[in-house]
């Protein structure tokens, strides 16, 4: 059963208000998540943001993408991108190229390995994420994606 924020912190003294009860809640949720998908995928070897990177040079196709927009892409904002980039690479499970019209850039893609490893990877993540919200039903998932959305809109201001 639900206790409340406040009990879970062993927090004696209330909140100042509704907002900050809220914004605790939501950090320490992504904190739990974050925890239990770090679980996951340690046995694979992989951090949530090595991960997250391969997704979405997975989603990028064979174009790849330039580190700049792989960092803009990413859940968690990490400053250090190349360095992600060079412990996957390490791994074999990205690759990396100079942009042909511009020096600059450099385009990383995801390789056979990389690819290998999201797909067995895919089952495990889609229990996870079922396993994790098994009651919400549809209608309170689509709610708390919208209010969910309306604070990083608010966030974003």
């Amino acid at each position: 059963m639900a206790k409340g924020i406040q009990a879970e912190l062993k927090q004696t003294k209330p909140f100042s208000s509704l907002e900050e009860e809220a914004f605790i809640a939501i950090l320490r949720t992504a904190d739990k998540l974050q925890q239990l998908l770090l679980e996951l995928l340690k046995p694979h070897g992989l951090s949530p943001t090595q991960f997250n990177a391969l997704r979405i040079l997975r989603g990028a196709g064979e174009a790849g993408l330039p580190c700049s927009e792989i960092g803009e892409r990413m859940i968690n904002h990490d400053p250090d991108i190349t360095r992600l980039l060079d412990r996957l690479e390490q791994r074999d499970f990205v690759e990396r190229q100079r942009d042909q019209k511009d020096r600059r850039v450099h385009i990383a893609r995801i390789t056979r390995e990389g690819l290998e490893i999201l797909k067995s990877l895919d089952r495990p993540i889609q229990q996870f994420h079922c396993d994790l919200m098994p009651q919400m039903g549809e209608s309170n998932l689509k709610s708390l994606l919208r209010l969910l959305e309306k604070v990083r809109e608010t966030s974003e201001k």
